[in-house]
């Protein structure tokens, strides 16, 4: 059964309520096992349980939390080097001559970049309050973009809030939470970016690696042919001219049933792993500094959130030597590029990360949207991990058209599914887009 822990009165409200998801089915619960001894029967003792120890976390729901800010505007090699790990070959957002003949008159970042100009992968505000032995994997994210564009030289600044949690008992790793936080986007004028509303998921690292739930479900690294890897660059070929020159659909030309054309990232691997995590901007040396809300006492900034042993950040010696804390070297990200460490936080290999699984989703709808559309919301809920050697597949269909939205614009709305070769679900996403008339 579910517990949930809510703010009684949120300081303000980052974002339209949003349904909760959980990635994980909640198990049956334990039955008590029994044996016979002579003609007696016996009732045998119970594994002790397992429980998350909650004791941090209770006290900082509904309060601002601080975190990482960046120390420099957002320059045109962010701009291309983020596209660049999201494979995004929009000319848009690389090509300055293509840029310029736009009506944007030059290069601009994709809608996307927001989470990459954050801290912590847009997760921060989700993972707050010391749990013991605990590790974190993504478990969705709500967007909603207001119509500023960022271009280079913008920097932006995030007001972050732990909105609430819930704890539920899953087959990946026993007890589980599932918190969310709420992220503010502006930029230095004060205009309103974007919104975020993340949701981590929180775990005992040695329930989920005893579970071995990916071990028994994902299955062998695949080894892809010439001629399979021939159709996935085909695959994606395709998809890069389908809208190269930005075109917007019209509104009216579009119709409730229609698809997008099919996208193709992959085959993952450590390189590609590892360029994603690269174009975090925080990830970098000495990019950004702490900050903290004023008027909150003992609030959350960069405590340790209790990452299991070996996952942990070196914050005094990466005073030093700054690879201490740079994430994949040393810290939580580790596991995404080593096996053996994925393993140790109960994935099967390495992974990719959730923050990319939800710009995937934003860039898949902006560039079928052209350079006259954009995306206004999407909420993604992320059932798998993209694994390494794995390819994933975007499929996504019209199931609403509204003229007149709460937005004051035209809206489609869309339903993405995002699966890999072997038809596993790694995120359905339902997003609404602007389109012109």
């Amino acid at each position: 059964m579910a517990t949930t822990r809510k703010a009684a009165a949120p300081a303000a409200k980052a974002a339209p309520a949003a349904k909760k998801t959980t990635a994980a089915k909640a198990a049956p619960a334990a039955k008590t096992t029994r044996t016979t001894k002579t003609a007696a029967t016996k009732a045998v003792a119970a594994e002790p349980t397992v429980e998350l120890d909650l004791s941090d976390v209770d006290h900082r729901v509904g309060k601002p939390i601080g975190g990482g800010q960046l120390w420099d505007p957002c320059s045109t090699s962010d701009i291309r080097r983020w596209v660049m790990a999201m494979d995004y070959p929009n000319p848009l957002h690389w090509d300055q001559e293509f840029a310029r003949e736009s009506r944007y008159g030059g290069l601009v970042a994709p809608q996307s970049i927001a989470v990459g100009l954050d801290y912590g992968h847009g997760a921060a505000p989700a993972c707050v309050g010391h749990i013991p032995n605990s590790h974190l994997i993504f478990g969705g994210e709500e967007w909603w973009f207001y119509g500023a564009p960022v271009r280079p030289g913008d920097t932006l600044f995030q007001d972050r809030r732990f909105h609430d949690y819930k704890v539920a008992d899953t087959k990946f790793a026993g007890p589980t939470m599932f918190s969310r936080g709420d992220t503010t986007h502006r930029n230095q004028n004060g205009v309103l970016v974007a919104r975020e509303r993340s949701t981590a998921i929180r775990y005992l690292a040695e329930e989920a690696a005893k579970r071995g739930m990916y071990d028994n479900s994902v299955g062998e690294l695949k080894r892809w042919t010439a001629e399979e890897l021939a159709e996935v660059d085909a695959l994606r070929t395709e998809w890069l001219h389908s809208n190269r020159l930005g075109v917007s659909p019209h509104f009216d030309e579009v119709k409730v049933g229609d698809k997008l054309p099919r996208r193709v990232i992959g085959p993952h691997s450590i390189a590609s792993f590892t360029t994603e995590y690269r174009a975090f901007l925080f990830n970098i040396w000495g990019t950004f500094r702490w900050t903290a809300p004023e008027g909150i006492k003992d609030p959350w900034v960069y405590q340790d959130p209790g990452w299991t042993e070996g996952f942990g950040f070196d914050e005094e010696g990466a005073k030093i030597d700054p690879r201490l804390r740079d994430g994949l070297y040393v810290g939580p990200s580790r596991g995404h590029i080593d096996n053996e460490k994925a393993g140790e936080v109960g994935m099967a290999r390495a992974y990719g990360y959730g923050a990319t699984m939800g710009a995937w989703c934003t860039d898949f709808l902006a560039y079928w949207a052209g350079n006259d559309g954009m995306v206004r919301h999407t909420k993604a809920d992320f059932r798998l991990p993209a694994f390494e050697g794995d390819v994933t597949y975007f499929d996504a269909e019209i199931i609403g058209k509204e003229a007149q939205s709460v937005w004051g614009v035209p809206l489609v709305q869309v339903e993405l599914r995002l699966t890999d070769q072997n038809g596993g679900t790694l995120v359905k996403c339902v997003a609404e887009v602007e389109l012109p008339f």
